[in-house]
């Protein structure tokens, strides 16, 4: 059985820069469709749509299928029969996948291990992999000084991604929850600093490829690979360890929902006239304040930023009782809700709905 080799990785294929992504491919025996996303060089004209009756066309015969590795889990991998047998094996591949970091997702996961001519045929000119809807093809040879298994630690990032939640957002284009909190991609992209899912001119700044190419160093490092380059992305993306940690627990212990907190506080004469409640805000995503007040109360519920000054939003009346207020965290780490009594005395309730 052929193992796939773990050698230093570099991303310079003839001196030229070159751009991951995804795309979608097919089984055994059928034509692989047309790639939502493909990675070629940056001199290439990355505006083109991919030609898609030619993907269409491309037809490709495999050995493999789902493998049972020595872990226990099933992996299915299916390798060009165009490569030879003695340099790939879907055993040998199907192996290297299941000792990636990873999660339940493995077993959505069909892998293409094609030559790197039938790369350029299935995801476009000079590209080195894709991936789509849980469809992964890459190579199964050395392109230059390229490893296939960078890129298909590379890809892989995109599957993960694919099965993460980041909530009001989407993780294949903005990276999974904490990594993307961590890597502050929703305050980057309001300043247009980010643009996520942009396979174009801003492909070095698409905090998606960042994600997949954090992922691609976390996993390296923890097989003892140091010496990686990170030449494909900006280096404003360039993970510390607390982003590698971040990444690493999006994909073993991934955010799956939304947290709910309750305050409560009566209001009486002797009482302070402002409540403020400090809220902690480490993860991006939706955000939602509701109040409930005393009958004739017309209490004034704001969130204010860190500084205790800066009024972000008041919340509305939505109810003779309550008043909502729905925003989003967007790289703050740090928010007060403000309640300013207001007519008449009595019990507030505050529920506070963050990432």
């Amino acid at each position: 059985m052929a193992n796939p080799l773990t050698r230093r990785l570099a991303v310079v294929l003839s001196g030229v820069l070159l751009v991951g992504a995804l795309a979608a491919a097919a089984s055994v025996g059928r034509p692989l469709a047309a790639p939502t996303h493909a990675a070629r060089a940056l001199q290439a004209d990355l505006s083109t749509p991919l030609r898609a009756n030619r993907l269409a066309r491309a037809v490709v015969t495999f050995r493999g299928g789902p493998i049972t590795t020595a872990s226990g889990e099933t992996v299915d991998v299916r390798v060009s029969d165009s490569l030879p047998p003695e340099t790939a094996t879907p055993e040998g591949w199907a192996e290297f996948l299941a000792g990636v970091t990873h999660g339940p997702e493995l077993a959505q996961l069909r892998a293409h291990i094609v030559s790197f001519s039938e790369v350029e045929e299935i995801c476009g000119s000079r590209a080195l992999g894709c991936y789509g809807r849980d469809e992964l093809v890459a190579p199964g040879e050395l392109v230059d000084d390229i490893s296939p298994e960078e890129v298909v630690r590379h890809e892989y990032g995109h599957h993960i991604a694919y099965h993460r939640l980041n909530a009001p957002w989407s993780a294949i284009d903005w990276g999974p929850k904490r990594w993307a909190s961590e890597a502050n991609v929703c305050a980057r992209a309001s300043r247009r600093e980010a643009f996520p899912g942009d396979q174009g001119s801003n492909y070095a700044l698409n905090p998606g490829e960042a994600w997949a190419e954090t992922y691609r160093l976390m996993d390296e490092r923890k097989a003892g690979i140091t010496t990686a380059t990170w030449p494909i992305i900006s280096s404003s993306f360039y993970p510390n360890e607390v982003a590698l940690q971040a990444a690493e627990q999006d994909v073993l212990q991934p955010w799956t929902a939304v947290s709910t907190r309750l305050f409560s506080r009566v209001f009486g004469k002797k009482s302070a006239k402002v409540w403020w409640i400090r809220l902690s805000t480490p993860l991006d995503g939706a955000f939602r304040i509701s109040a409930t007040v005393p009958n004739g109360g017309t209490y004034d519920v704001a969130l204010v930023g860190a500084n205790r000054r800066t009024v972000a939003q008041r919340a509305e009346w939505i109810g003779q009782r309550v008043k909502r207020l729905e925003s989003a965290v967007c790289g703050q780490r740090a928010l007060f809700v403000r309640v300013i009594q207001k007519g008449a005395l009595g019990r507030v309730r505050i529920s506070v709905t963050t990432p």
